[in-house]
């Protein structure tokens, strides 16, 4: 939105029928129904924050190496952005009650290279979400921004009864590839296709799908999501979940984007339902 002019567009957060657009940023001026109000965003650009220090990131990737689950091979340098960084360090914000997903992207160094919002909820959604546990039946949208607060990808999962399909797209609509379950019992896997094309799998380690096996269309291993250790309180009084995801090798396009998709979206739509 670099070039778009100040003016009242629809809240990007979900969580107001319009917010304003400054000209540069998103402000904290939001509307609904004709009502004015003040809602300050997450971050100064717009992206998600989560309290979370450079050295609890270093630990969550050390600790991840140590029980051998996920980084596995040397770590090089990234490139900053959430499409060349080797490692992806995804934390959930911790809330006592979760009506909207919110995750921060960390580097492996602890520098946040992005953010993924769960956008489009009414706020009769909302209410469902907190007396009931039927997420697994509503659309979840998520968009996920860079460091800047630029929108890079939009995820949606529609509504579903027994197997999920996640939708991945550019911010402008068009579709890159899709994310799609193939099981229901045992260990879960999700085949990664674009125009009708099988590039790759997502499959779980254990039948809680804790852990999740990246592979391109020939089988092997090209990247791993390993869900570290949230801490007592979290585990104890929110659902907040943590990741850490190791990409083995260069990705191309479209994969590339299926696999950041899968890391950034494995809990609000892989592995949700199991709430």
């Amino acid at each position: 939105m670099a070039n778009t002019p100040a003016n009242w567009y629809p809240d990007p957060m979900g969580r107001f029928e319009l917010r304003y657009w400054d000209g540069s940023q998103w402000t904290a001026n939001v509307s609904t129904g004709g009502q004015q109000s003040s809602d300050p965003l997450e971050g100064s650009n717009g992206t998600v924050s989560v309290n979370t220090s450079a050295d609890q990131i270093r630990t969550q990737v050390a600790d991840t190496g140590i029980r051998g689950a996920g980084i596995t091979q040397p770590v090089a340098q990234g490139g900053g952005t959430l499409f060349s960084e080797p490692v992806l360090v995804v934390n959930q914000k911790a809330k006592l009650i979760e009506v909207t997903n919110q995750y921060a992207v960390f580097n492996k160094d602890g520098a946040q290279i992005g953010s993924v919002n769960e956008v489009g909820q009414s706020a009769a959604k909302k209410i469902l979400r907190v007396v009931s546990n039927l997420d697994q039946f509503m659309t979840h949208k998520l968009e996920v921004r860079d460091a800047a607060g630029q929108p890079q990808l939009v995820l949606t999962r529609p509504r579903k009864v027994f197997k999920s399909t996640l939708l991945v797209e550019t911010p402008a609509g068009q579709e890159i590839g899709r994310i799609v379950q193939e099981n229901m019992i045992g260990k879960i896997h999700f085949r990664l296709e674009a125009g009708g094309q099988t590039l790759g799998a997502i499959k779980a380690e254990n039948w809680r799908a804790w852990n999740f096996r990246i592979e391109d269309a020939a089988g092997q291993e090209i990247a791993r999501i390993t869900k570290t250790w949230e801490g007592l309180a979290k585990a104890m009084f929110t659902t907040a979940d943590n990741y850490v995801v190791q990409l083995h090798t260069d990705i191309p396009q479209p994969l590339l984007s299926l696999v950041v998709a899968s890391a950034l979206s494995v809990d609000t739509a892989l592995k949700q339902d199991s709430n």
